[in-house]
């Protein structure tokens, strides 16, 4: 027994170790986007307040996933410019009545890529389901989590593209 322990430790070690060859994404993030990230997100007209929303979680995921730093523009290897699109909401479920109780808030962001040497253009989608009273309009502390959350999955489908276009770099 007391060998059968003394070997399944040095295993356990043995394995942490030598590791399974996993890296995570934001390694493959920063051979696309560098270290120094400068971003801008363009205003909306119609929505001002949720582009300082989308602006933030921006920032945040370059801190967090890319594990970069947020610099001026002239001091940027990466520039990412961010455009929303106007939020839609779709009808998802009913009640027996036939109203609607549960919709879907579908959000794209546009985003323009740009190095020295490259321009590149991507689009990412995020949706959010919410439910509603029955015959209840959209309230605009629903509206605003909806498109918050909606913004923050559209981020996640960019990241996902950045660190799979990274995974393409040789090493």
């Amino acid at each position: 027994m007391k060998h059968l322990l003394i070997f399944i430790f040095f295993a356990t070690v043995l394995l942490e170790m030598s590791g399974c060859g996993y890296k995570p994404s934001s390694k493959y993030s920063r051979k696309v986007v560098g270290e120094k990230i400068s971003t801008n997100v363009i205003i909306s007209a119609e929505d001002p307040e949720n582009t300082v929303l989308i602006k933030d979680a921006v920032d945040r995921a370059i801190i967090e996933i890319f594990r970069a730093s947020l610099v001026d523009k002239k001091y940027a290897t990466t520039h990412l410019d961010f455009s929303v699109s106007e939020p839609h909401y779709s009808p998802i479920q009913y009640n027996q009545d036939g109203f609607v109780i549960a919709y879907r808030a579908t959000i794209t962001l546009h985003i323009l890529r740009q190095t020295k040497d490259i321009k590149k253009k991507y689009n990412a989608t995020g949706t959010y389901d919410f439910t509603i009273a029955p015959n209840a309009v959209i309230t605009d502390q629903e509206r605003f989590e909806a498109i918050k959350y909606s913004t923050q999955k559209a981020i996640t489908s960019f990241i996902a593209q950045i660190a799979a276009e990274g995974t393409r770099i040789g090493e």
